[in-house]
Parts: C-alpha cells; structure tokens; sequence
C-alpha cells in the first residue's frame, strides 16, 4: 500500500477511506459459506485476530470496528478489487446493517487491488443533525495523524495530497502551529525558537522531544499509528530515559540541586510513533497503551547523541534553522535548576522571610524561559487543527 484516500462531505453525510494496498478475497468462506467481504463488514465476532501467539503490528482484534461504523450508519458500502481471483466487489448494507443488499461481482481485467469504504454516519444517534465543525476538525486530525506516522504513503484529504510526508514534518507542524498561536495572541511578536530533538530510534521506533512550553509533562504518542491521547507504557519508557539521564545532567551541574526524574518530567514535550507487537489497551477508545513494556517486540533505547553529542541521527531544526544539539542543550537543565531554586526559596521564605526579592528574581527568570514559549496549548486532540483555522480547547495533561 502506497496511497490512502479520506473524502468528507459534509452537505452530504458521508465519509469514504480508500487505500490501494492487498484487497479482500473475493470468494466463499470455507465453514461461513458466504462471500469473506460481506463475512467482514456484516457479521459481528467473524476477526481473524484473536491468536495472541502470532506476532501483529495492528491496532485492532475483535473485529468491532468496522462492523460498528456500519450497525451505525444509514447506509454503508464496501468497494474491493481482487488481484488473485481477477475480480471486483461491491455491497451495501442499509438501515444500521439490517438490510443486506445483494453483491455485485464484477471483472477486474486491470488486476487492480484497493478497499474502499463508505458510509453515511446515522448522526441523530449522536445527537447530531449534521457533520458539526468540531467532527469535522477531529476527522481531520485523524487523517494528518496517518500522514505523520505511517511511512511511505501518499495521504490524501477530500482529494489533496497532505504535504507532512513523515513524523518528523509531523511534529514540526506541532511546534509551529503552537509558535504561531502564540505570536498571534501576543500581537503578532517574535517568539523564540523551539528546539527539538528527533532520532529514529530503529525501525519501529521514532522520538522527538522539545521543552514543555507551560511547565507541565506533554506528550504526542502513537501505537501502531492509533492516537493513545492519554499516553501508557510506550511514552513512559521514553520518559524514564530521559528523566533518568537528565537527573545526572542536573546532578553534575548543581551537585546540591534536589530533583526527581518526575520533576524533571514536567518541562518535557515527548513524541513518540511506535510499533507495537499485539498492543493491549486501556479501553475500546484505545487512549492508554497498557502493555508491559517486556512485550512490545523491540527495545527503544535512545543513542548517547540524543543526549549529549549531537550526530547524524539527532538535530534539532526550528523552521529553516538547523543545527546539532541534545536533550541535555537543549534548555531544561537550566529550566529544571531555575525550578528547584525557586522551591528552594520558597522553602527558605517559609522559615525566615528573607529571600523574597531573589524568590522573585527566580521566578521572573523561570515564567521568561517557559512561559513566554507559550501562554496556552490546545488539547492533545486537536493541536494540529491551528493551521486549519480551529478554536481548541484547554490542554489535557498527562496524569
């Protein structure tokens, strides 16, 4: 699969996902003896991907998906091009799955292979009389989410092509649309810019790390290309490392500086994409990633250059400025030091009262380098929609 297609229209109602990888054979199940499409879309508990034995790189497993999405919709078809058996497939179901029209089979004379879905959603059982603004902008986060994190394919968006061609593009977009808001918010000001370290971990591992603009623990993570907005194991093993190495960083450069890999946590801003073999989940919304990290598959370690040196794996680009730099130049030594001065103070002022002018000091020195980057962020879900003109709501920590 090179090439994935989401058409949304809104005068509509409907929504359609194309992709031109393996289409879905088109011949009678062996013990179902039914077409394996309408097995697929129009029968519920009919996965294949129950053996926890075999190795996958997928999201999903009991197969709820897509039958959901059409036990909920007016109307719902299925659209696949067959190489092997020369054939193409075509079926709608109607009335929230209940009516099963007839197949229609056709010859594939061009050996063509895609699946293409689409559905007409039954809004009123949401509440809703139409696609509203704030669907249309989370349909969309969703489609520039692919274009981040799946590799080698072409995403395309109601027939453009999506210019972010991989995680990196991705995660600078996230920088720059916080950067922009925030100049705009400040009338149109310069802002400073934001460092960020990337490396691509191995083949199924790829992090970037920026500081946290307002002081509080952030993260962008993916599993298996699924948004997991509240985080799990796969971003916490990334944060323990850092967390880890930057202790000693902080150690080295204050010996009597106190802090904690969870305090220094708080100025970090992760990315991460992941592979995950047979991920587990918190729920069916799939938010928090759960599983052990001793089963993901692979080992993310993160090189002695994302931390110190700087190399050929490890930059650090801010728009068109690019140039070599680690974690541990990047900013939150001297953010975490300015931090645990300031409690520091603040302990002493408790005691005696008399360190309240260097307290502030402290404290102004801190709100410049962290807050100044930004004085909001979106929520996780839909800070990409600034570049497409979205109102966002306040951001959702990580716990």
């Amino acid at each position: 699969m090179d090439t994935l297609k989401v058409n949304i229209d809104v005068e509509a109602g409907t929504i359609s996902v194309y992709n031109n990888g393996r289409g879905i054979p088109i011949e009678i199940h062996s013990k179902e003896k039914i077409y394996i499409p309408e097995l697929i879309f129009g029968h519920l508990l009919s996965s294949s991907n129950y053996d926890d034995d075999e190795k996958k790189l997928t999201g999903g497993r009991n197969g709820y998906g897509a039958k959901l999405a059409n036990i909920y919709s007016h109307e719902f078809t299925v659209e696949t091009a067959d190489k092997n058996t020369s054939q193409k497939y075509k079926q709608t179901w109607t009335d929230n799955m209940s009516k099963c029209g007839t197949a229609k089979i056709t010859k594939n004379s061009k050996g063509e292979e895609y699946t293409r879905i689409t559905f007409r959603p039954d809004l009123k059982r949401f509440g809703m009389d139409r696609i509203d603004d704030d669907t249309l902008g989370l349909l969309k986060k969703r489609v520039y989410d692919m274009s981040g994190t799946v590799k080698n394919v072409k995403v395309y968006l109601n027939d453009e092509r999506l210019k972010i061609k991989d995680f990196k593009s991705y995660v600078d977009m996230y920088i720059k649309s916080t950067q922009e808001e925030v100049s705009e918010k400040s009338g149109g000001a310069a802002q400073p810019k934001q460092a960020v370290v990337h490396e691509v971990v191995n083949q199924r591992w790829e992090v970037a790390y920026a500081l946290s603009p307002d002081g509080s623990f952030q993260h962008v993570a993916f599993a298996n290309s699924i948004a997991t907005t509240k985080g799990g194991t796969h971003v916490d093993y990334i944060a323990n490392q850092i967390a880890k190495n930057l202790v000693a960083a902080v150690s080295k450069k204050n010996k009597g500086a106190a802090v904690k890999a969870a305090q220094i946590k708080n100025h970090m801003w992760l990315f991460v994409n992941a592979l995950i073999e047979n991920p587990t989940f918190d729920s069916q919304t799939k938010e928090t990633l759960t599983l052990p990290a001793a089963k993901f598959g692979s080992k993310p370690t993160l090189s002695e250059d994302f931390f110190k040196k700087g190399g050929s794996t490890v930059f650090v680009q801010c728009n068109s400025f690019t140039d070599s730099l680690a974690v541990a130049k990047s900013g939150i030594v001297d953010n975490v030091l300015n931090w645990a001065k300031f409690k520091a103070d603040q302990q002493i002022k408790k005691t005696d009262g008399t360190k309240r002018s260097r307290c502030d000091i402290y404290f102004t020195e801190i709100y410049h380098r962290s807050c100044i980057r930004s004085d909001c962020l979106a929520s996780q879900s839909f800070q990409t929609l600034t570049m497409l003109g979205r109102r966002r709501p306040e951001i959702a920590h990580s716990s």
